[in-house]
Formats: C-alpha cells, sequence, structure tokens
C-alpha cells in the first residue's frame, strides 16, 4: 500500500541529476500531451515517468519558499516540455477533433476508463465514504454533461478561462484527473486549443520561417494571460489542498475522483459532429440566416448527436479498447519505475 501514501519530500532527491533531467523531461512531454487530450491525466504521465513523488514536493517546496536545486530543475523542466509539447501540438490535436470527432471521442472514453483502476488502487481497502463521494461525483458529472456545458459560447470571457486554467490544473496534480475533459464540459477546450495554435504562429509564423505576426501574439494574450494565472493559481493552491485532503479524508477524495472518472464517459457521448449551420441556429449570441450561414468559422459550427452505422459502433468499440490498454499499459510502467527506487 506504498502507493497509496503522500509522496514524501526527498524522494526525487535519491535521483543523481542528468536521471533527473532525462525523467522529468519525459514526465513533461507526456504531461503536455495528456493536457491536449480529455481523458488523459498529467498526473498519471508523471508517474509513468517516476517524477511524480518529487514534482508534487518540490511544489510543496517552493510554495514554502525552500529553493532547492533539484526542486528548481525538476519542475523547470517539466514546464519547459509540457509547455513545448503543448505548443507545436495543439493544433494538430484540435484539428483531429474537429474533423475526426467521434473517432477522437471514443479513443478519449477509453483513455478516461483507464485511470479507474490507478484511482481504485489507491483507494484500497475501500470505505463506505468512497462510494459515497463516488456516487456524489459522479451525479455532478454527469448532471454537467447532460446540461451541455459545452454549449457555453462566451470565449473571450475573462473569469471562464481563469476557471478553465484552474481545471487544466487539477491534471498536473493528481493521477486520474484529466483537465482537459473539464475544458469540455466549460466549452472552452478547442477554444484554448486554437489560441494556443494562433500563439504559435504569432511566434514562428504559418510558414517554415522565423516570422513573428505580432498581431496575433496580441490578441492571443486575451485568453493566454488569464488562463495561464488560472493554471498557476491551481498548481500552488490545489496541490496544497488536495495533498491535504488526500492526507486527512483520503478516501473520500479517491472516491470523489473516481466519480469524476465515471462522470466524465457520459459527457464524451463519441457520435456526434460539427454541423454547417442552418437558420434558426443562435452561435455567439448571432442569429444564423440564410444570407450570413455561410460566413461562421468552422470552430463556431454546432456540434449535434447523429444515429451510428452498425461499422461505426464496433469501431468506437475497439477504439475505446484501444485507449483503455493505452493509458494501463502507461499505468503499469509507472507502477515499475516508481517501485525501482
Amino acid at each position: 500500500m506504498s502507493h497509496t501514501s503522500a509522496p514524501e519530500a526527498d524522494t526525487h532527491h535519491h535521483i543523481d541529476i542528468p536521471r533527473l533531467v532525462t525523467r522529468s523531461a519525459i514526465g513533461g512531454t507526456l504531461m503536455g500531451l495528456a493536457n491536449l487530450v480529455p481523458g488523459i491525466s498529467g498526473g498519471t504521465m508523471l508517474l509513468a515517468a517516476g517524477v511524480y513523488p518529487g514534482f508534487i514536493a518540490s511544489i510543496a517546496e517552493l510554495t514554502t519558499l525552500r529553493f532547492r536545486t533539484r526542486s528548481i530543475v525538476l519542475l523547470g523542466t517539466v514546464a519547459a516540455t509540457a509547455g513545448l509539447a503543448i505548443l507545436l501540438l495543439a493544433g494538430t490535436v484540435k484539428g483531429l477533433v474537429q474533423d475526426y470527432r467521434w473517432v477522437m471521442y471514443s479513443l478519449f472514453i477509453g483513455l478516461t476508463l483507464g485511470g479507474v483502476p490507478l484511482i481504485w488502487r489507491m483507494a484500497r481497502p475501500a470505505s463506505p465514504a468512497v462510494f459515497i463521494a463516488a456516487a456524489a461525483t459522479f451525479v455532478l458529472m454527469a448532471g454537467m454533461a447532460l446540461a451541455g456545458g459545452a454549449g457555453i459560447e462566451d470565449e473571450r470571457n475573462v473569469a471562464l478561462i481563469f476557471l478553465a486554467g484552474l481545471a487544466a490544473s487539477s491534471a498536473m496534480i493528481l493521477p486520474g484527473v484529466s483537465g482537459s475533459y473539464l475544458l469540455i464540459l466549460l466549452g472552452q477546450y478547442e477554444n484554448i486549443l486554437g489560441t494556443v495554435d494562433q500563439l504559435k504562429r504569432g511566434l514562428f509564423g504559418d510558414g517554415g520561417g522565423f516570422s513573428p505576426n505580432f498581431d496575433l501574439i496580441l490578441d492571443a494574450t486575451g485568453v493566454v494571460i488569464p488562463l495561464g494565472l488560472g493554471i498557476v493559481v491551481g498548481i500552488v493552491g490545489m496541490s496544497n489542498l488536495l495533498r491535504w485532503l488526500l492526507k486527512r479524508y483520503p478516501h473520500a477524495t479517491l472516491g470523489a475522483l473516481l466519480g469524476l472518472l465515471f462522470g466524465a464517459v457520459i459527457g464524451l457521448w463519441p457520435f456526434q459532429a460539427g454541423n454547417p449551420p442552418t437558420p434558426g441556429d443562435i452561435i455567439k449570441g448571432q442569429s444564423v440566416t440564410i444570407e450570413n450561414a455561410s460566413g461562421f468559422d468552422v470552430d463556431d459550427w454546432p456540434v449535434r448527436r447523429f444515429d451510428p452505422t452498425g461499422r461505426e459502433v464496433a469501431s468506437a468499440l475497439g477504439l475505446i479498447g484501444v485507449g483503455l490498454a493505452a493509458t494501463l499499459l502507461i499505468g503499469r510502467f509507472g507502477d515499475d519505475e516508481s517501485g525501482e527506487n
């Protein structure tokens, strides 16, 4: 049961610096990818790389103004590699979700369910608090999904974007929690990925050379700044809060995470797709007419459910299995790495 306890503060001090940098770079890259994909937890990726205990301990050290070289190296490497992965791949992932939504959402369901065994192992032996908390958060998540949280339309609402940053940061703290899924519920997933891709194009240009576009950069800051502030506040505040909850109420906290994972599946119903707007639709407060229907960006097209064919159902089940197997494999690798030291 050693994996159920809170990480010791000096775990990462037993690894030499070159190995720490290597593991941190791998973990940061995987975390960046995880933060782009609903269902995958950044915490799970850090576990897989064997640096999760050190990551949590380093945050605790820095927030109490204890500046140790290894802690700074670990956090700096993780942050740099995760940020680079997000910056370079946000546009690609967004395009895949828009063009192959049911395929990607099927994969996301499997990736989400793959986090259940990890949290369940941490929660054992299960007490009534596990099941009560799981039921409560399942109902909450299911209610949010059925209420259509992804329909929120104000993409430049600073408070909402700040909240989205807080949600995304949760994926960096505990294994099994996907911040990207919460971004879907908040209606900010594609907006944020698109803005990050816009920032990349502003910094590096659309072509092959280095040709910054300051108009694109300035426009992107309206989302990037509140998002970044939310992430920073979330990492500092939530990491300490969750560490406290896990120490004081471990079974209830882990049960709540289980309910979140199961409830997340409801909001990832795969058989839906973006549809060209039709007269009568309301997009960003604007009524669609015959005259302006063709003028809306594909990012703003309404998403509607459709009846799948038998082949699509079978393919979706196969993709769910692939996602589930991938997360279980990563979790198994993380167990091996964590037990190594």
